[in-house]
């Protein structure tokens, strides 16, 4: 089973609309269900993203063959691209570095607001949260599409589900599903 953490509607659209999924809810939480595809949207922010991966860990028992994803547009600087895909290999929050897969190079700056200059690299809200609630968890992955370069406001609810939705078979290939 391969379970996906978006934090936006938009981001989990791309998903349900590529694989036809099921839209139930989950106390707070709207998930998305096909016959190997759970998608769970969290909300904004590391404690959203963090009470979404844990109940959908509760309510699924999962295997630990089982995959999780967490996958969401990111601010970055102008060296990398509008569209580009990021796989994240750590993410620093409150100043410390926690390492999510040690094959991956890019490193994401987990904040707990939106980012309207350029002060990182690469920059979420959500990351740290799926990051401590999938400690115990053997094969989880994060990927990044840049969506802007530090500017959120020019985000829309279109072009976000584009975005991700134009990655999704590169990053299904990486996960192997």
């Amino acid at each position: 089973m391969l379970y996906i953490l978006t934090a936006l509607k938009p981001e989990a659209q791309a998903f349900v609309d590529r694989y036809k999924l099921n839209k139930s809810e989950y106390g707070n939480f709207t998930i998305f269900t096909g016959s190997n595809i759970k998608v769970i949207v969290s909300g904004l922010g590391v404690n959203n993203a963090k009470l979404a991966t844990t109940a959908i860990i509760k309510k699924f028992k999962p295997e630990n063959d089982d995959i999780f994803l967490n996958i969401g547009i990111c601010g970055a600087n102008k060296e990398y691209k509008i569209g580009q895909l990021l796989e994240i290999g750590s993410i620093i929050y409150n100043d410390n570095k926690y390492i999510i897969n040690s094959n991956f190079p890019n490193i994401i700056t987990c904040k707990d607001s939106e980012v309207y200059e350029d002060n990182g690299n690469i920059v979420d809200m959500e990351s740290f949260g799926f990051y401590s609630a999938t400690k115990d968890i053997k094969n989880r992955y994060m990927y990044k599409v840049v969506s802007d370069h530090f500017e959120p406001s020019k985000v829309t609810k279109d072009k976000t589900k584009s975005l991700i939705f134009n990655v999704i078979e590169e990053v299904m290939k990486k996960v192997k599903v």
